[in-house]
């Protein structure tokens, strides 16, 4: 009954994409007035390229955002080493824009199609991948039965469940089973993820760790660097990063509050989504603060309370302005953001106790004594207070949580030995091409 149930609910939705398909555009170029996609490669959006496939062996890898992105990009450097070319799809600006620095032209990048059957057809009939690797929980019904028809295999790496996405797929196992049996490994980023992948039905599941630990820390530009710590000169610095609506009132209302305790102090605000900026200025504005952003390069003078980074890209540089950095998603949001960047480039992590997402980074680093979590406002501004006092205790939290992270390390090696039995093919098929004599 419930291999039914699937099968005709997975038919709705192949239908009702089908029907949807010709009169999407209009939501394609709502968005791209957003500047939420390139206007200039809409056409990607429904599996069209103007780009050739290249010759010999191809996989496709797709992540959906920045944070994926990184984590992959030293996967796709393996990959690459053994002459397999690589389409690696997005599907932010954001991230393509990050695929470009870090991977420049090595790789073709694509925005991802649309989750219709049409636009996934247009992608595969194009690009015809022999292996299609999925980063974290990109879990898209058309693309993994179109890819399971034309039997290509598909990996998930550095797979990850929520709390709230694995409540969902239980209450929809019979569906969740019909879609993981495409899956012909899943690589989870953690005994609790890959209990949760194996329980709806994926087979077979291995445990790496998360890539995204193995990633170099995030570059700054030297001279941007050089000239902002000119600025600030001796004055004292926290930040705020990935932060979400509401954590930047928080921010300024630590900042009031620790003002006086301690003169010229500087609060950086980094917020996950630098489009917000207009709006968190006005905020900061009406909480009597001067507000200086990045994005603008207004100067930091004696008397700015905030660094606004509302750029993109430039994680580096901010973290390297600071010891201390307040990771947000965590305070009025759920889920947490990824703290292993603020941890790598030498700061005292704190976060709210909303850290579902990352839970075993955070425990990891919470047992090493690299970081804190707070319950609110409060305890936020005494933390900040009590590390800008006690600089001997900030430098035992930093070098702790730079420890955590060193052990956490291995999931490249650990991911990459899960793939071999995918990869090891396609290089026999490369080295036959390229004319490198016997494979073997």
């Amino acid at each position: 009954m419930s291999e039914m149930l699937a099968r005709t609910v997975l038919s709705v939705y192949r239908w009702a994409g089908a029907v949807a398909y010709p009169f999407i555009g209009t939501y394609v170029a709502w968005r791209a007035a957003k500047g939420k996609e390139e206007s200039s490669r809409r056409r990607e959006r429904y599996g069209l390229t103007s780009r050739r496939r290249p010759a010999g062996p191809l996989v496709w890898m797709h992540a959906a955002s920045v944070g994926e992105t990184n984590a992959v990009v030293p996967l796709i450097e393996r990959i690459l080493e053994n002459d397999i070319n690589v389409v690696l799809t997005t599907g932010t600006v954001t991230s393509a824009k990050v695929a470009e620095a870090r991977l420049g032209r090595r790789i073709i990048h694509q925005y991802v199609p649309l989750d219709l059957k049409p636009a996934v057809s247009n992608f595969l009939d194009h690009w015809k991948p022999d292996l299609a690797i999925i980063a974290e929980s990109e879990i898209w019904p058309m693309t993994i039965l179109e890819l399971g028809a034309r039997r290509v295999p598909q990996v998930l790496v550095n797979g990850r469940l929520s709390d709230r996405s694995y409540a969902s797929w239980k209450k929809r196992a019979f569906l969740a089973e019909a879609l993981f049996e495409n899956l012909a490994h899943v690589v989870a980023q953690s005994e609790t993820d890959g209990e949760r992948f194996a329980s709806l039905g994926a087979r077979p599941v291995t445990v790496s760790g998360n890539l995204k630990i193995d990633t170099t820390p995030p570059p700054a530009n030297e001279a941007a660097l050089t000239e902002l710590k000119r600025q600030i000169g001796v004055r004292r610095t926290w930040a705020a990063v990935s932060t979400h609506d509401g954590e930047e009132v928080i921010a300024g209302e630590v900042h009031g509050l620790l003002k006086q305790g301690h003169p010229g102090l500087l609060t950086i605000i980094v917020p996950r989504h630098p489009e917000r900026a207009e709006a968190i200025v006005k905020t900061l504005n009406a909480q009597g603060l001067k507000v200086a952003r990045r994005s603008l390069e207004e100067p930091i003078q004696s008397d700015t309370d905030v660094l606004l980074g509302d750029t993109i890209g430039e994680m580096g540089l901010y973290l390297r302005l600071t010891e201390i950095a307040f990771v947000g998603r965590s305070l009025t949001a759920e889920g947490g953001q990824n703290p292993v960047e603020p941890a790598m480039l030498n700061t005292a992590v704190l976060a709210g106790v909303n850290v579902q997402n990352f839970r075993d980074t955070y425990q990891r680093l919470i047992e090493g004594g690299g970081a804190k979590l707070v319950r609110d406002r409060d305890m936020l501004a005494g933390a900040v207070n009590y590390l800008l006092k006690n600089p001997a205790v900030r430098r035992d939290m930093i070098a702790a949580g730079a420890a955590a992270v060193e052990e956490m390390r291995g999931a490249l090696d650990r991911t990459f030995r899960a793939l071999d039995p995918f990869i090891q093919p396609l290089m026999v098929t490369s080295r036959l091409k390229n004319g490198s004599g016997n494979p073997a």
